[in-house]
């Protein structure tokens, strides 16, 4: 399971998402970026958030370490803000947190370059967990010394709000026409041979129990929090084996 800390200062509010995320601190001495249970993406945006997470990380892609962070809801009363305070009194208990990287600088495709190598892994990355939110007008990537960290999957696998109608959304194509690394000629097909192997049952048996079961709790359809680890793995173990073949709007580097 990700590591648990508690939440000790709620520093301030973080306007560049749509959930309102906070800075907060916490009894490790870590600084973190918040995602709150309580906002109006709901469980399912932080289910995102630590699976395509995690799974960026055991693929060797950067990704900022995440914790689960429990927050109690009295560190609010002192913000000014109504809205922040009725988010952190709907957000007891367990939430997510994301290591705070200092200093980074918002990605720029015009101001940075990125091999077609690099631009390939993430972009299949993207794909296999269809990505809707990594666009040139908004890449949720950071430039920390140098080196690109990916951040913010929780608009991702958006099959997960209709478990019925999963794998037919899961087999659509990806369209990456608008991805903020499109421009940097993807070696998409280097990508799949190098990562696509490496997605085995095994390792996102591995990502899912990394989910708390309070996320994952009375989802219908489902009988245990298992059950539908289970379902998140099943499809992207079969999206792995040939998104890529199903990548459109781009020129592949190689």
């Amino acid at each position: 399971m990700l590591k648990e800390v508690i939440a000790t200062r709620y520093i301030t509010p973080l306007r560049e998402g749509g959930s309102l995320p906070g800075l907060v601190e916490a009894d490790d001495l870590g600084t973190y970026v918040l995602k709150f249970t309580g906002a109006g993406q709901g469980r399912k945006t932080l289910v995102a958030e630590v699976v395509c997470g995690e799974l960026a990380r055991r693929l060797g892609l950067r990704m900022p370490r995440l914790v689960t962070v429990d927050l109690d809801p009295v560190l609010g009363l002192g913000e000014p803000e109504q809205q922040v305070q009725e988010l952190l009194r709907a957000s007891g208990g367990t939430n997510l947190g994301m290591d705070f990287l200092s200093g980074a600088l918002g990605f720029d495709p015009l101001a940075f370059t990125v091999s077609p190598e690099e631009a390939g892994r993430i972009l299949w990355f993207d794909a296999l967990i269809n990505n809707v939110d990594r666009s040139w007008r908004n890449p949720n990537l950071l430039m920390s010394h140098g080196d690109l960290w990916l951040i913010d999957h929780g608009a991702t696998m958006i099959w997960h709000h209709n478990w019925p109608g999963a794998d037919a959304s899961a087999a659509r194509p990806y369209d990456a026409s608008d991805h903020a690394l499109a421009r940097f000629r993807p070696d998409l097909a280097g990508a799949a041979a190098e990562l696509a192997p490496r997605v085995t049952e095994d390792l996102l048996a591995e990502v899912t129990a990394e989910v708390p079961d309070v996320w994952l709790a009375d989802e219908p359809g489902f009988d245990t929090p298992d059950d539908l680890r289970h379902a998140y793995a099943r499809v992207l173990l079969a999206r792995a084996a040939d998104v890529h073949t199903r990548v459109t709007g781009i020129e592949e580097g190689k």
